[in-house]
């Protein structure tokens, strides 16, 4: 009778412990990251009589999770990714925007400029035309001036992101380290039994973390997880969390890095919202200010060069007319040597828009690109006399460096922020040649010469009048000295400039090169200005800086495009991915009112067999009354 009573008693404590679980499980329902109980019945060790073996009843073995963890890590990584997407996306959108605006983006503002330009080229003695000139380059300066300005206005809020993401990363691996040590020391963990709703807690942490940065999860003794982030870096160990930081690089504040246990991972850091702002930085923002730079540059240097060969209304030589911002350059903190270093643009053509290191090795110097890691090629010494060049920069190194000192540097980071219009006169505009041709009204032949184009504008004989005197029509002097062999339109050198002479030119004919002091309708110089529009500068000389515009807004406009499309499926895939995990993992009312009621018919029926078993014990003992 006692094993009787024994075995239903255990049927009814477990149909009740059922009951309990079945409860929770409903009440938790719409708990965000619960996951379902189940309880784990087991045999009793059945008891051996004479007739062979009875059963005991029945015993709870456990009240575990249900729970699938690769799909709770198919989550982590769905959720990775959708969030460094997100954020990427988000800020790809906004430079996009700031590019391509129609009233600010900078192809238009070039246009504007350029058209102006060729309004010069068709009236260039009107003042009013040169004054819309000069408002043409104001507008385009502050085009230029104001898109640098919300760069390095997102530039600062990245920064504050980053710090963000990482305090926060900071608390949930601090979190996650204490949950750890809680499932740890919990009753029933040296057994192997761990506390169901710790284990959803740190899953919770940890998916919320994932949404920080990528994590790699590592189950360990006692219940407890590992997480590593970056190449392996420890975040979390045990109980015990390690702190990030975020802050001023090796090369300064300027440039910031993060760091963990005292290295930095800043390159290393993939996913998640840090992941996102690290990208973004490092694959449009950075490289947008570069090429912005790189077509001020470009456009400062060309326009400079090209406007220092005309003539201005006062018969002067033009003046630069823009001024750009030069390269920054960084020592790094642990420098040991007194070494400083200068750079300067050499050649825009040959600027990359990409940053640099340079480094000493105790004997020599060698420069890496820091946007693919690749060494780059050094010639020269470092002196001021001999720079040291590459990428259309030039390096001159002063004091004394020592062995592993570094310097970044950044070209054209800072060359937008610099762009200024200088010409501040209409008169001063150069829009004619310094020098003019002529024909002699005398000559025969109908041969023709050229208007010239300047060489070198800092020749001294730049602007001394010349005769060119044909001997015969193979032979010509200049000034009447010499005899030179003469070709139809072939080049003539002569004091800085070049000019050709074509046609067939009898002996007496002349042709006089002279200042050209009272050139103020000379449009000359003004054509090959706004030539400019489509004269290759940059690239080696291959793109113009209006095609160098349109592509920067292209390659921006590609990295949103490509980030958008990808933020679409990666989102349906951690749908779908969440859909799977709670559909283990999440609560079905409907099948835990089945459950209850299930359990509680269980558990009348084990009260009901007690209730049997009384009556006849009740009935035998009023036997023997």
């Amino acid at each position: 009778m006692v094993d009787f009573l024994n075995t239903s008693l255990s049927g009814l404590q477990a149909a009740q412990r059922a009951l309990a679980t079945t409860s929770n499980n409903i009440a938790n329902a719409a708990t965000e990251g619960y996951s379902r109980q189940r309880v784990d019945f087991g045999t009793r060790p059945a008891q051996f009589t004479g007739g062979g073996f009875l059963g005991t009843g029945v015993q709870v073995n456990d009240v575990r999770r249900v729970y699938d963890a690769f799909l709770g890590e198919e989550v982590r990584s769905g959720t990775t990714g959708e969030s460094r997407l997100t954020v990427f996306s988000e800020l790809s959108g906004r430079v996009g925007d700031l590019l391509g605006s129609g009233s600010g983006g900078l192809s238009q503002g070039l246009q504007s400029f350029f058209d102006s330009l060729q309004s010069l080229a068709n009236d260039p003695a009107s003042t009013p035309v040169r004054q819309t000139l000069l408002s043409e380059a104001d507008s385009l300066t502050r085009r230029i001036g104001t898109i640098d300005g919300q760069l390095v206005s997102i530039s600062s809020e990245v920064s504050g992101r980053i710090d963000n993401s990482v305090a926060t990363i900071n608390s949930l691996a601090q979190a996650i380290a204490d949950t750890n040590d809680q499932i740890a020391s919990a009753p029933g963990a040296a057994n192997g039994d761990f506390s169901s709703d710790l284990l959803d807690q740190r899953d919770r942490l940890l998916q919320q973390l994932s949404s920080e940065v990528e994590v790699s999860v590592v189950p360990a003794a006692m219940g407890t997880a590992n997480v590593f982030i970056g190449n392996g870096q420890t975040l979390v160990l045990g109980n015990d969390a390690i702190t990030l930081s975020s802050g001023a690089g090796a090369f300064g504040p300027a440039l910031r890095d993060v760091s963990v246990g005292g290295s930095v991972v800043t390159g290393q850091l993939s996913g998640g919202a840090l992941g996102g702002l690290l990208d973004f930085q490092r694959e449009v923002l950075d490289p947008a200010r570069n090429d912005l730079g790189r077509t001020a540059v470009g456009l400062a240097e060309s326009f400079n060069a090209q406007h220092s060969q005309g003539f201005d209304l006062e018969g002067n030589f033009g003046d630069d007319f823009f001024a750009v911002g030069g390269p920054r350059v960084f020592a790094a903190n642990g420098n040991s040597g007194t070494a400083s270093v200068d750079a300067s643009i050499d050649s825009a053509g040959a600027l990359t828009g990409n940053d640099y290191q340079l480094q000493f090795d105790g004997s020599n110097y060698s420069l890496v690109n820091t946007s693919s890691g690749q060494p780059v090629a050094l010639s020269g010494s470092g002196t001021a006399a001999d720079p040291l060049r590459a990428d259309g920069v030039s390096i001159v190194v002063g004091g004394t460096a020592a062995a592993g000192d570094r310097f970044a540097i950044q070209p054209t980071r800072q060359s937008a922020a610099g762009f200024a219009r200088l010409v501040d006169d209409t008169d001063e505009i150069a829009a004619a040649f310094p020098i003019r041709t002529a024909a002699s009204l005398n000559n025969v032949s109908d041969a023709s010469i050229s208007g010239g184009e300047i060489l070198d504008v800092s020749d001294p004989d730049l602007l001394t009048p010349v005769t060119i005197r044909f001997v015969d029509s193979n032979t010509f002097q200049i000034n009447g000295a010499g005899a030179f062999a003469y070709t139809s339109g072939d080049d003539i050198e002569l004091n800085g400039y070049q000019l050709q002479i074509a046609g067939g030119p009898v002996a007496d004919d002349e042709f006089t090169v002279s200042p050209n002091t009272q050139g103020v309708g000379d449009n000359r110089n003004a054509q090959a200005l706004a030539a400019l529009r489509d004269t290759g500068v940059l690239e080696n000389e291959q793109r113009s800086v209006v095609q160098q515009a349109d592509v920067l807004l292209a390659s921006v406009g590609n990295a949103t495009a490509a980030a958008q499309t990808a933020l679409e499926s990666q989102s349906a895939l951690l749908r779908s991915s969440e859909a799977a995990l709670q559909s283990v993992t999440g609560v079905n009312l409907e099948e835990e009112a089945a459950n209850l009621i299930r359990f509680q018919q269980a558990y009348e029926a084990n009260a009901r067999v007690i209730q049997i078993a009384n009556s006849t014990f009740q009935s035998l003992l009023a036997a023997f009354r």
